[in-house]
C-alpha cells in the first residue's frame, strides 16, 4: 500500500494514499471537530466544522473530504480556523432552540459540546426560526426537526446502513430538512423502527422515546451486552440508571454490528420488567404451577429424562436446538443428547 507523509500541527504523519485529513488526524490522535461526519457513513463535507488551513491554500477546506497530498502541511487550531468553527456554530445557534436544560441528549450532544468548547453561548445572527411540531408519532423515535442541523447523518446512515432510504432531504434553502417521502409522520412512512438515524444524529433531533426523562446521558452507565434475539451476536451497551436498565446504545466498537441494530435489540429489551415474565421456575404438582428452587427443577429434569430414556429408549428423546443460543451452548445441547442421551436426534431452528 502505497503511503503519504504529511504534518498535521507540527508533527509528521504517515497514512495510506487517499486518505483524508480528518483520518490522518485522526490516526495521529488529534481531534478535529466533526458533526457530520460519521466513519461508518459516506463523507459528506456539509456541516463545515472540521475546517482546518493547509499552507498554501487561501481556503479553508473541510478536512473530511479532502485528501491528504505528499508533504501538505496542516493546522487545525489557528486563529483564522477558530474563528470560522465560531460563526459556524453561531450560525447553526440562530435557528436552533437554546432549551439544553431540558435536552435529553444533553451530554451526548456534540453541538453543545463544541458551542462550550468555541465559547459560544449565543448568536448574534437573528431572523426567522423554524416552528415545526415535534414528531412522536413512532413508538421509539421521537423527532424534533427544530433541532436538526441538516447534518445529513439520518439521510445517509437510512440509506447505507440499513438500506431502507426511507429519508431524503426536502424543501430547498431555509425550508430545507431531512424527512420521509411526502413528509408524512414517521410513522406513516416506510420506517422500519431500526434506530440508526438516532445512534448518529449529533444533537436532540433524533432521540430514543423510551428514555425520554428518565436520565441525562452522564447518569447511566453503560454495560456491553450481546443481543439475544438471533444468532448475529451484535453488541451494544445496556444503559443502566439506579441498576435498572433504561434503554439499548450503540456502540461503535461492537465486533460484528458496529452501530447497526435492528429494531428489536435496540428497542425490544423491555421485556426485562414484563409483569408476565418468570423470574423462578414452575413446577406442576396436582395440576397447578408452584414455584421452585432452581436445585428442586433441575433434579426433575434430570431424573425425568434418565426415565423417559429408560423406559422408552434413547431415540425417544430428540432436542431442539435455538439460534438464540451461543455457539458454546448449541454445542453443549448436541453433546448431551448424543453422549448422555445416546441419540442423534438433534435439529435446529436455523437448519432451513
Amino acid at each position: 500500500m502505497k503511503l503519504v507523509k504529511c504534518i498535521i500541527n507540527g508533527k509528521e504523519v504517515e497514512v495510506p494514499a487517499g486518505s483524508t485529513i480528518m483520518q490522518a488526524a485522526d490516526s495521529a490522535g488529534i481531534d478535529i471537530p466533526r458533526l457530520c461526519y460519521d466513519p461508518d457513513l459516506s463523507p459528506w463535507g456539509s456541516c463545515r466544522l472540521c475546517v482546518v488551513e493547509v499552507k498554501g491554500n487561501r481556503l479553508l477546506p473541510a478536512s473530511c473530504v479532502t485528501p491528504v497530498t505528499p508533504d501538505m502541511e496542516i493546522e487545525t487550531e489557528t486563529p483564522a480556523v477558530v474563528q470560522a468553527r465560531k460563526t459556524i456554530l453561531e450560525l447553526m445557534l440562530a435557528n436552533h432552540p437554546l432549551d439544553c436544560m431540558t435536552c435529553d441528549k444533553l451530554g451526548d450532544c456534540r453541538l453543545a459540546d463544541y458551542c462550550y468548547k468555541y465559547g459560544v453561548k449565543e448568536s448574534p445572527y437573528t431572523g426567522e426560526k423554524h416552528n415545526y411540531a415535534i414528531d412522536d408519532s413512532n413508538p421509539f423515535i421521537l423527532r424534533d426537526l427544530n433541532k436538526c442541523i441538516v447534518c445529513g447523518a439520518c439521510v445517509r446512515a437510512c440509506e447505507e446502513m440499513t438500506g431502507q432510504d426511507n429519508l431524503s432531504f426536502l424543501y430547498r434553502g431555509f425550508d430545507c430538512k431531512p424527512t420521509t417521502a411526502g413528509d408524512v409522520p414517521y410513522m406513516e412512512s416506510d420506517c422500519v423502527f431500526c434506530g440508526q438515524c438516532v445512534a448518529v444524529c449529533p444533537t436532540g433531533a433524533l432521540t430514543e422515546k423510551p428514555m425520554v426523562g428518565q436520565a441525562r446521558r452522564w447518569e447511566i452507565d453503560r454495560v456491553r451486552t450481546t443481543c439475544p434475539f438471533c444468532g448475529t451476536g451484535c453488541n451494544f451497551d445496556l444503559a443502566v440508571k439506579d441498576g435498572k436498565v433504561i434503554g439499548v446504545l450503540s456502540n461503535p466498537d461492537a465486533t460484528v454490528n458496529g452501530k447497526m441494530l435492528c429494531v428489536k435489540g435496540r428497542f425490544g429489551w423491555d421485556f426485562i420488567y414484563n409483569e408476565k415474565r418468570l423470574t423462578s421456575p414452575l413446577i406442576k404438582k396436582d395440576g397447578q404451577f408452584v414455584e421452585a428452587s432452581w436445585d428442586e427443577a433441575y433434579d426433575l429434569i434430570a431424573r425425568r429424562f434418565n426415565e423417559i430414556k429408560e423406559q422408552y429408549g434413547p431415540d425417544s428423546f430428540a432436542a431442539l436446538s435455538s439460534a438464540r443460543c451461543t455457539n458454546e451452548e448449541n454445542y453443549l445441547v448436541q453433546k448431551f443428547t448424543r453422549a448422555h442421551m445416546g441419540t442423534n436426534n438433534v435439529d435446529h431452528c436455523a437448519r432451513t
